[in-house]
């Protein structure tokens, strides 16, 4: 693949990470937004029978602006780094086209950059966790996501490897079973922190769990059928320009 397919390939990734934010920034904004209110008021409540201080960002310009924001940079970032793992996959991984590719891609992202770091260390709305420990959990999480992230390429070169003596199959197993030993392994040496109040709602904190979950499953699901269809045109033009001639045969 030459500069100028990877350049095009990568415009087409951040314009389908754009697409997949705005529709991830909906769902925050109606499946989320409602637990992290709930959230603010009883830290506000809190924050009030210990004298707490006046806020520096309002609520009103966090739920839109700053949420806005977040969500679409991160889409179009997430996107053109996902285009740049798709130019290298292809081809790579097995016989499959572009479409399958960035699926895979797609999903690969989602299970290894949220889904593994999350059941180690998953979101908490506002009012839970220590202001003192937000360095180290902060840390630790980027940690997860670069364990799991190296963990799972590596578990791709070795099943590869493992491929032409065991078979794709028994090699596909043999490498996701050590890359959930060694994830297991990760979940147990690192520190755990358990931070929730007694007096915070184990129902408002489960939802808000599932919502940034379904935010983080709507970018990465959005991404891998918007980028899959754009790279599939512009890789396989010859099939679009073969279907009038073929209709016109056939007639």
């Amino acid at each position: 693949m030459n500069s100028i397919s990877v350049r095009a390939l990568l415009v087409r990734g951040m314009l389908a990470g754009l697409v997949a934010g705005a529709l991830a920034l909906v769902v925050a904004y109606f499946l989320g937004e409602s637990q992290v209110d709930a959230a603010i008021a009883l830290e506000e409540a809190h924050s009030h029978d210990h004298g707490g201080g006046e806020e520096l960002v309002s609520c009103t310009m966090q739920a839109t602006g700053g949420l806005a924001s977040g969500v679409l940079v991160f889409g179009v970032a997430a996107g053109g780094i996902a285009a740049l793992v798709f130019c290298y996959a292809l081809g790579r991984i097995g016989d499959f086209g572009p479409r399958p590719t960035a699926a895979l891609v797609a999903g690969a992202a989602l299970l290894t950059v949220y889904v593994v770091p999350f059941l180690k260390y998953p979101a908490n709305p506002p009012a839970v966790g220590n202001p003192d420990t937000i360095g180290k959990r902060t840390t630790l999480f980027f940690l997860m996501v670069a364990l799991s992230v190296l963990l799972a390429v590596a578990a791709v070169i070795i099943g590869k490897r493992l491929a032409p003596r065991l078979g794709n199959w028994n090699a596909s197993i043999a490498a996701v079973a050590g890359f959930v030993v060694l994830i297991g392994l990760a979940y147990a040496f690192l520190p755990s922190f358990d931070e929730v109040g007694k007096d915070f709602p184990a129902t408002l904190l489960w939802e808000f769990r599932l919502s940034t979950l379904a935010v983080q499953a709507t970018l990465w699901s959005t991404f891998g059928l918007v980028f899959g269809y754009l790279t599939e045109r512009f890789l396989t033009p010859a099939t679009r320009a073969a279907a009038p001639h073929t209709a016109g045969a056939l007639s």
